[in-house]
């Protein structure tokens, strides 16, 4: 998608400091319908990534896996749809926010996001910091302000604080940021199902879901055909 932020990678150096840093349906349908040709095909609207493949979360459900940033204007139009597309996607099937840390400016953000995630609250606040950034134009940035934000929001400043500046936050980037790099992902948004299959070349942000939901879909049929 040509509007897709396409950003460099930041090399995250072991002893590096960062706490500062800045639809198709598939499945069940008849005879006739599974007979038909699929939507989408391999190398136009998704890829198979290498071997081994890596998903995002280890609790065994097909994953589909939203490489994002709060600091992309990209993503936050995506958002609403992803959210959509996470209340779609069927029983089985778990929908992963994956923070990529692609620039010093984007830092803050990702650790905001594992801070929220601890504290349990990305569920009623990750539409509002869209919202917030990009709609109403505060400025949030740093993650001084992105602490003032969550304070707003009714989170302990100092609890979110502590989690986001932690040595555990600082490990989770790395770690995150080498499963991206595997994944092959150098933009936002991105969608990347079960670890196996990175969607691209979508036209629209809507194409984006569909493509994501339909391979989401089907990895569940083959799994299930094979036991899992």
């Amino acid at each position: 998608m040509k509007h897709l932020a396409k950003l460099r990678f930041l090399a995250l150096a072991l002893g590096l400091v960062l706490a500062s840093a800045c639809t198709a349906q598939s499945g069940t349908g008849t005879t006739a319908a599974s007979n038909a040709p699929a939507p989408y095909t391999e190398g136009d609207q998704y890829v198979t990534l290498p071997a081994p493949h890596r998903r995002y979360s280890s609790d065994g459900k097909v994953e589909v896996a939203e490489v994002f940033s709060y600091g992309c204007i990209h993503c936050a139009e995506f958002a609403p749809i992803a959210e959509k597309l996470k209340a779609q996607l069927p029983k089985g099937v778990v929908f992963k926010l994956v923070p990529a840390p692609f620039s010093a400016q984007w830092l803050p953000f990702a650790r905001a996001y594992y801070a929220a995630n601890q504290l349990g609250v990305v569920d009623r606040t990750h539409l509002q910091l869209f919202t917030a950034k990009f709609a109403q134009h505060y400025p949030i940035n740093t993650l001084d302000e992105l602490a003032d934000f969550y304070a707003r929001e009714g989170v302990d400043r100092a609890k979110f604080m502590s989690i986001a500046t932690s040595d555990a936050a600082t490990a989770k980037l790395k770690a995150d940021l080498a499963l991206i790099q595997q994944w092959g992902v150098d933009g936002t948004p991105s969608v990347v199902v079960d670890g196996k299959y990175k969607v691209v070349n979508v036209h629209t942000l809507d194409e984006l879901s569909a493509v994501a939901q339909w391979l989401a879909k089907r990895e569940l049929t083959a799994a299930d055909k094979g036991g899992k």
